[in-house]
C-alpha cells in the first residue's frame, strides 16, 4: 500500500471566516464535482478552468494511486466508489473535530493579535540559572505587556549567547567582592567589554552549602570537604557557580582533588544540586538559599553576589530593554525579592551601571587616558 501522510497548515486572510471552516484542495474538488455532476460545471463553481481542474485530478490520483473520477464522453462525471467514502471520511472526521478546530482557530487569532498589539513587547535573555527570575517574568507581564522569552544556561554561556546575538539580554552573577577575583577576570574578561557592555543592577543574593536537615556532618565551609567523607554535588562547568567554588577552594589554598565527588559528574541548576543532596546522592553542593529551603534542606551562608543583567549599549533603548529596566525599579520586584530566602534588593538595582564601577576587581592592564 502506498504510504500517505497528512500536513496540516493554515492562511492568513480577511476575518471573515466563522466556526470551524477549513479548507483542503483535495476535497473541494471532489466536492465540486459530486455536487455539480460534470467536471465543467465544477471549474466553474471552483473558479477555474476545464484543463485545471481535470489535471488537478489527474495529479491526486497519482499521488493516492486510486481513480477519483469514472467519466465517459456524453455522460456525467461520477466520483469513483473510493472518492465517495474518502468524501464520506473527511466529513465524518471534520464534524468530530469541529470543536477542536475553533480552539485552535480562535488561538491563533488570540496570538496573531498579540503580535499586532504594539502595547506589548518580546525580550529574550539567557541566563545563568535563578529563582528570582521566574518571577521577575511574571511581573514583565502583568505590569509592563513585556514578554520575556528565558532560557537558563550557565554565566558564560548566557554571555556568549549575547556576543552572537542569541540573546538581547543575559545574565551572570559574581561575588561581591573587594579583593582581587582573578579567576572571574580570567573568564568574564574575554566576553564583557568596557563602554560597550552595561550592566542592570538585578538582585543580591546569598550562595552556601546546601546540606542534610541538622548538618549531621557539621559541614562549616569548603575546608570542611576537603579529605573528609563529605560527598560533594558539583555544578558544570561554565558555570558561575562551579567558578565560585573554584575561587573559594583557590583562597583556601585547597585542592579540588581533595574533596570526594568533585569531578565525578555535574548538575546545571541550584534546584538540581539541592535535589541531588535532598535523594540521599551528595552530602552537600554549592547553591542559593532559596533551593535549600525548596527541598527542606540545612544551608550554610558562604558568600553574597550579585546578580547582573547584561545587555550591549546600543540596545538601552530598545523597548523591551527600557520596559525591563521600569520593572526592575518598580516597588514590586523589590517586594518579590524580600519574601525569597537569601535574596534582598541590591542598592542600585534597576540602575545602568559600567563594568569598572560594578566590579571594582575589574581593572584595566593599563590606565585609562
Amino acid at each position: 500500500m502506498k504510504t500517505r501522510g497528512i500536513h496540516l497548515q493554515y492562511t492568513f486572510g480577511p476575518p471573515d471566516q466563522r466556526g470551524a471552516d477549513i479548507g483542503n484542495p483535495l476535497f473541494d474538488l471532489i466536492s465540486a464535482v459530486h455536487e455539480c455532476g460534470s467536471i465543467q460545471h465544477a471549474a466553474r463553481s471552483l473558479g477555474a478552468s476545464y484543463r485545471h481542474v481535470w489535471g488537478a485530478l489527474k495529479q491526486w490520483e497519482e499521488a493516492l494511486g486510486e481513480p477519483l473520477v469514472t467519466w465517459a464522453q456524453g455522460q456525467p462525471a461520477r466520483l469513483t466508489p473510493f472518492a465517495d467514502r474518502l468524501l464520506w471520511a473527511e466529513r465524518q472526521a471534520r464534524t468530530r473535530l469541529t470543536p477542536h478546530i475553533e480552539a485552535l482557530r480562535a488561538e491563533l487569532e488570540r496570538v496573531l493579535a498579540d503580535a499586532f498589539d504594539g502595547t506589548q513587547q518580546v525580550l529574550t535573555i539567557h541566563a545563568s540559572h535563578d529563582i528570582a527570575l521566574a518571577r521577575l517574568r511574571e511581573l514583565a507581564s502583568q505590569d509592563e505587556r513585556l514578554h520575556i522569552e528565558l532560557k537558563f544556561s550557565g554565566s558564560l554561556d548566557a554571555l556568549r549567547s549575547l556576543a552572537e546575538g542569541r540573546c538581547l539580554v543575559a545574565g551572570f552573577h559574581v561575588p561581591a567582592l573587594g579583593e582581587a577575583a582573578p579567576l572571574f577576570s580570567q573568564a568574564l574578561k574575554p566576553l564583557l567589554k568596557p563602554g560597550r557592555h552595561k550592566l542592570i543592577g538585578c538582585s543580591r543574593r546569598r550562595q552556601g552549602l546546601m546540606v542534610a536537615r541538622g548538618n549531621p556532618l557539621e559541614l562549616r565551609s569548603l575546608r570542611d570537604l576537603s579529605g573528609g567523607v563529605a560527598r560533594y554535588v558539583n555544578r558544570q562547568t561554565g558555570s558561575a557557580t562551579r567558578l565560585l567554588a573554584d575561587h573559594l577552594l583557590a583562597r583556601a589554598g585547597l585542592d579540588p582533588a581533595t574533596i570526594t565527588g568533585w569531578s565525578e559528574g555535574a548538575e546545571d541548576s541550584h534546584l538540581a544540586v539541592a535535589a541531588a543532596v535532598a535523594s540521599g546522592q551528595g552530602d552537600a553542593g554549592l547553591g542559593i538559599e532559596a533551593a535549600a529551603q525548596a527541598f527542606g534542606l540545612d544551608f550554610v551562608p558562604l558568600v553574597e553576589e550579585d546578580y547582573f543583567l547584561v545587555g550591549l549599549k546600543e540596545t538601552l533603548d530598545h523597548p523591551a530593554v527600557q520596559r525591563l529596566g521600569q520593572v526592575l525599579q518598580g516597588p514590586r520586584w523589590r517586594e518579590q525579592l524580600e519574601r525569597l530566602p537569601g535574596y534582598h534588593a541590591a542598592e542600585r538595582i534597576g540602575e545602568v551601571l559600567s563594568l569598572t564601577r560594578a566590579l571594582p576587581w575589574w581593572h584595566y592592564r593599563t590606565p585609562r587616558a
